[in-house]
């Protein structure tokens, strides 16, 4: 049972990281946009993009740990 509990609180805190990160990222992808005075958002697709592709190799890597 405590390990049970374990695992939900080690899956909810990558789940708020990645919620967290994602957030960053297009918040700073929306800046760059701005500053740069781009017509089309690229930074606001490609710095999301980036951050789930490292977050999922992330979760995936630290998930598939065998104890």
């Amino acid at each position: 049972m405590k390990e049970n509990n374990n695992n939900i609180w080690r899956y909810a805190g990558l789940g708020s990281q990645f919620m967290i990160g994602l957030g960053i990222f297009l918040f700073c992808g929306l800046k760059l946009d701005k500053w740069l005075h781009v017509k089309s958002p690229m930074a606001v697709w490609i710095f999301p993009l980036l951050f789930i592709t490292s977050a999922i190799i992330k979760i995936i890597i630290e998930t598939g740990k065998k104890k």
